[in-house]
């Protein structure tokens, strides 16, 4: 379960997701999703990270789990904390941008 509370705006069609029209969109969704991979967790509930993700992700020992919409992201963690601290120094310029999308 994910928890949180997020606001969209849904468009004429019934829609919340980024126009695929645009390359930027497709692209992201790309980035994004080509690495994906469903997983199951074991009796214990552990999941295993294949060698590729790790590798991409740089993790190494302490990892931080980030609950985002419908999937979860792993991150090392010091990584995660140099993503945070440094999207949290624009996060008024993300905000004003993704008001546009909407």
């Amino acid at each position: 379960m994910f928890i949180g509370e997020y606001s969209l705006t849904v468009d004429e069609k019934g829609r919340t997701n980024l126009p695929v029209s645009r390359a930027n969109n497709r692209a992201f969704s790309r980035l994004t999703l080509a690495g994906a991979m469903d997983v199951e967790m074991d009796k214990q509930g552990r999941i295993m990270l294949p060698d590729y993700l790790r590798e991409f992700a740089a993790i190494h020992k302490k990892v931080v789990v980030a609950g985002l919409y419908n999937r979860l992201e792993i991150w090392d963690e010091e990584r995660w904390k140099k993503y945070k601290k440094d999207t949290e120094k624009t996060s008024t310029d993300i905000a004003e941008q993704l008001e546009q999308l909407v």
